[in-house]
């Protein structure tokens, strides 16, 4: 994200108390022997273990985590049914979920809760809390953060706050109710998908609402309010759970079409309720070939929180698999092959996972079907929720198409493909990658498409059908001149609906230009469609950050021009 405004924080912790306090096992939990064995960075709480306990093992996870962007560990914080009275600061890698049927069946008197990190809330990335209710001290809730920190089936008996004291760039907020009102304050953008609340204030650049009940009505370009009724075809992310006998199950909501507020809003939401013993419970450490062989057995698989090198890919060949990763486990190939594949089959829920290219190049992370996947699945699709990417930050990273979409009916819910901007292993010729999304298959999805810094196109959808609910870019800080950043025509536009297509739907785009290397760099345009009947967008917005750099134009020949004289441009409807 944006490095022109950023202040790194930096806390460390004694590794000898951390020891103590983290990788210890409860004294206090219930019934142990019952549970998975999810290793030493998943902490379970029981409402019977005294809150002081409870805070002291919170505290030492987050004073490690909280300015720890680029670090290596990963946890996860599971709660079990009950009534806790704790504060709850979610720092990097940590996901804080509620283990109950319903949001409610955790409540958090206190907060779950993430603030400005020395002067602002833009590199707040990589964290999540989910299917818990907050009680919050004070009656406002705080989530200042950037991408890929989703808020998921939450409650929030108060109000709740989208930033700090300094500016925020996220953001996700999905199948969650607020008792009283959402505050986005300086949220550049954000997505609400399947919410409810008791009322909404703030907008910025671009705030869309799909879904959403009691939103703010469709009002782009003053205010930026971008206002669908209803969510036309989603499923929910899985979670895991425990039932009433105590045993562990990974829950996997039912498809919706045409829906609004959230799937539990009037008891259990439909789906169904995988147990535990049906999962590979993966640890870091497991090559692919031990994975794969799990598959093969007819195994789910979980990945409990770390960061797994693989020599070769995971590959994924059973319908309806899920895939699912807790404190976003991050997967990483070391050999120049992807991470994973998917065959063109029904219904495979990928989940909570972030790919992190590695120092050989990989021409893809992640393949959603192979080239030239055909079948329809319209009635069962695969489903990508919270999946992450990222090439560099970490480390030298690089790879040709970070995502590429081959089935039909593919459904991205929340998704951040980042080409790092700051961190280890940056440069143009350090951490390449041409294109951050390649979409070839139909009838495919997006809500809350981020996609930001790739070398080309950022997105190049290829597919007919297409529909997106929200994106987000920044073009490449780093572009050393113009003549190396060279499309057709000045360089290249950050969202490419090929010439080809016949049919596509957008809402609620935006994309940044920050040329800090080169200001002189001029991009002709931000979007690049065919101009045909069936091609349309809706609410577009362009910004030249702090006037660094030019945006000619918003898509294709048309809208305003946004350069170090006019900062922000907007289009309400093209053609």
């Amino acid at each position: 994200m944006r490095t022109w405004q950023r202040k790194l924080l930096t806390i460390t912790l004694s590794g000898s108390v951390l020891t103590a306090l983290v990788a210890a096992p409860a004294a206090h939990a219930a019934n142990p022997s019952d549970a998975p064995d999810f290793g030493p960075n998943v902490k379970v709480f029981d409402p019977s273990m005294s809150s002081s306990d409870i805070q002291s093992q919170l505290d030492a996870i987050s004073n490690q985590q909280v300015g720890n962007e680029f670090g290596g560990d990963r946890y996860a914080v599971l709660f079990k049914p009950g009534t806790y009275s704790n504060d709850v600061n979610v720092g990097y890698y940590t996901q804080v979920l509620g283990l109950g049927r319903n949001p409610d069946d955790v409540t958090i008197n206190g907060a779950v809760h993430v603030q400005d990190q020395g002067g602002g809330a833009l590199v707040n990335f990589w964290r999540s809390a989910e299917n818990l209710a907050v009680n919050p001290s004070g009656g406002t809730d705080t989530w200042a953060v950037s991408q890929a920190s989703p808020m998921r089936r939450v409650d929030i008996h108060g109000d709740l706050q989208l930033s700090d004291s300094g500016y925020s760039s996220g953001g996700f907020l999905a199948d969650s109710n607020v008792t009283g009102q959402v505050r986005s304050g300086s949220q550049q953008q954000w997505i609400s998908r399947n919410t409810s609340w008791g009322s909404w204030d703030g907008a910025n650049w671009n705030m869309v609402f799909v879904g959403a009940q009691n939103a703010p009505a469709q009002s782009f370009p003053d205010p930026p309010d971008t206002t669908v009724d209803q969510t036309p075809v989603v499923r929910e992310k899985p979670f895991l759970y425990i039932d009433d006998s105590g045993n562990y199950q990974v829950f996997v909501p039912a498809l919706r079409t045409n829906s609004a507020g959230p799937t539990w809003g009037g008891g259990n939401a439909p789906g169904t309720s995988l147990p535990i013993s049906k999962f590979y419970i993966a640890k870091p450490g497991d090559t692919a070939d031990t994975i794969n062989g799990a598959l093969a057995s007819g195994q789910n698989l979980l990945f409990t929180p770390g960061v797994y090198h693989l020599g070769s890919e995971i590959h994924v060949t059973r319908a309806d698999t899920v895939v699912l990763g807790l404190g976003l486990a991050t997967l990483t190939p070391d050999n120049g092959n992807a991470a994973m594949s998917v065959d063109d089959v029904n219904g495979v829920s990928i989940a909570g996972l972030l790919f992190d290219a590695g120092q050989t190049s990989s021409q893809q992370l992640l393949a959603v079907g192979p080239n030239g996947s055909s079948a329809d699945h319209s009635s069962d699709p695969t489903t990508l929720s919270d999946v992450f990417f990222r090439v560099g930050g970490a480390g030298v990273g690089k790879v040709n198409q970070a995502l590429v979409v081959n089935s039909n009916n593919v459904i991205t819910d929340d998704t951040w493909i980042w080409r790092a901007d700051h961190g280890d292993g940056v440069g143009w010729y350090d951490n390449t990658a041409a294109n951050g999304v390649v979409v070839n298959g139909d009838n495919v999805t997006a809500y809350g498409l981020a996609v930001e810094h790739f070398q080309q196109y950022q997105v190049v959808w290829n597919g007919n059908g297409g529909r997106t609910y929200f994106f987000q870019n920044e073009m490449p800080y780093d572009v050393p001149d113009q003549g190396t950043w060279r499309g057709d025509g000045n360089g290249y536009a950050a969202y490419k609906v090929a010439d080809n297509v016949t049919d596509h739907q957008a809402w609620g785009l935006g994309s940044y230009c920050y040329f800090s290397t080169n200001p002189g760099v001029v991009a002709d345009r931000a979007f690049e469609a065919p101009n045909t009947a069936g091609v349309s967008f809706h609410d577009l917005v362009t910004v030249s950050l702090g006037g660094t750099g030019t945006i000619n134009n918003i898509i294709n020949d048309a809208g305003g021009s946004v350069n170090s004289g006019n900062t922000v441009a907007k289009l309400a409807n093209y053609p």
